[in-house]
């Protein structure tokens, strides 16, 4: 019983719960940014250079004919699938701006909120040992 009140206690601490919504929410996102990517960014750059779809853009490496798709030339052996990389690379070049963004705002959020707190009087800093000993030399000449 001893190990289950232990992981209740861990689950429910508050950074994990967090970890799990930030989780869950990214997970989310990442689709969103995924569909974006696929659904709407890809076609046009696509469009742009002379295909419809760009995931379908690679180098045959086993004589495949150039005009399969890419699943029927993967079927007849290696490609270099450069437009399915690309594709992958510009959706995580998205989200990590997008989560560098919400990060600097996060930031930008608690610095403000650490200006505007009221400051609590500084304590008086001690004076150092030199001065100490130099007002005890002329507390000592004054006697």
């Amino acid at each position: 019983m001893g190990m289950l009140q232990e992981f209740k206690s861990f689950a429910m601490k508050g950074s994990v719960v967090d970890l799990a919504v930030g989780v869950i929410i990214g997970g989310a996102f990442g689709k969103i940014v995924d569909s974006l990517v696929q659904d709407i960014i890809m076609p046009v750059i696509g469009k742009i250079f002379g295909g419809l779809d760009f995931a379908n853009y690679y180098f045959p490496l086993n004589g495949q004919d150039m005009s399969l798709p890419l699943a029927e030339a993967k079927k007849l052996g290696a490609v270099l699938a450069y437009g399915n990389f690309l594709t992958i690379l510009l959706n995580f070049i998205i989200l990590a701006f997008i989560i560098f963004q919400m990060v600097r705002m996060m930031n930008l959020a608690r610095n403000t909120a650490k200006s505007s707190a009221p400051e609590a009087p500084a304590a008086p800093a001690p004076d150092p040992e030199d001065i100490l000993l130099l007002r005890e030399i002329r507390d000592a000449l004054k006697k």
